[in-house]
């Protein structure tokens, strides 16, 4: 595996179809090695991806504002903004960018060169990472939280209610645990290999899932005040009126949880955070 360390190996071995699968995430950047064998998700090709052009009628986060991890292989910024590459409910992206547990490079801004996602109904945007279930028959994920706020100004960023926090060693890995975290969801959503329409992206599927995978998130949901933010009232208004144009991604474990004064600390041993593959609202102008 050369530098890389293995984070996690997982077999599934199906009998009836003689079918082998072997997929691990790194300990060192905490990406999904491909999968070795036939893919779970539709790999009929329809170009590449990254694609050269990004389609037209999806409004993806394109400008990197403010980038700055040293996780080496995978601080490429670039990669958070040049279009979703998502490997599927079994798998994730190496199309990636990789945040730092902590510090500066625990931090991206993006934005969508200078427009402003506006504040539509249900769902305003979603966030892609590259988490992946660990089996067929489990509601258990390998995945990377992060915070996620937004900002008008570029200045006072509000986020979203990460108070029903509160999960065990036992249930550390479900998503049931990391209420208002991003980075949870599988991405399906892949432009080259499985492409939906934005409408089709937007889609629930029930319980937070999306159609195209990934994290959505309501500005309605926004909150004053709220661990790692400055958030106040006016700032909250504004944004829930007219919209944001930046949107901030943190590792969960650079954000301190009030109530333990601690990161909030996904149990995991590798060495890096979230791994953006891009960001999607429903609206710009």
């Amino acid at each position: 595996m050369g530098p890389f360390q293995t984070k996690s190996i997982l077999f599934m071995f199906f009998i009836t179809s003689t079918f082998w699968q072997c997929s691990e995430k790194e300990n060192n950047n905490d990406l999904l090695l491909p999968l070795l064998t036939l893919p779970l998700t539709n790999s009929s090709s329809v170009g590449p991806c990254p694609p050269t052009t990004l389609p037209t009628t999806i409004p993806i986060a394109d400008t990197v504002v403010t980038a700055n991890s040293t996780v080496s292989g995978f601080n490429v910024s670039s990669k958070a903004i040049n279009g979703i590459c998502g490997g599927g409910e079994f798998s994730g992206s190496l199309d990636v960018y990789a945040l730092n547990l902590t510090g500066a490079g625990a931090t991206i801004v993006l934005s969508w060169a200078g427009k402003t996602v506006k504040n539509v109904t249900g769902t305003d945007f979603i966030v892609y990472e590259n988490p992946f279930r660990v089996s067929e028959t489990s509601d258990r994920y390998a995945f990377d939280p992060m915070v996620v706020q937004v900002s008008f100004d570029g200045t006072n960023y509000c986020g979203f209610d990460l108070s029903g926090f509160n999960p065990s060693s036992a249930d550390s890995n479900k998503i049931s645990s990391w209420p208002g975290f991003g980075g949870l969801r599988p991405v399906l959503y892949n432009m080259a290999t499985k492409p939906f329409s934005l409408g089709e992206l937007f889609t629930s599927t029930g319980n937070g899932f999306l159609v195209g995978g990934g994290d959505g998130f309501n500005l309605d949901d926004l909150i004053v005040g709220g661990p790692g933010a400055n958030c106040d009232a006016t700032a909250r208004t504004n944004i829930q009126t007219n919209g944001f144009k930046f949107i901030k991604m943190i590792s969960a474990s650079a954000v301190t949880n009030p109530n333990t004064g601690l990161g909030y600390v996904y149990p995991h041993s590798y060495n890096n955070g979230p791994d953006i593959d891009g960001v999607v609202a429903k609206s710009v102008e």
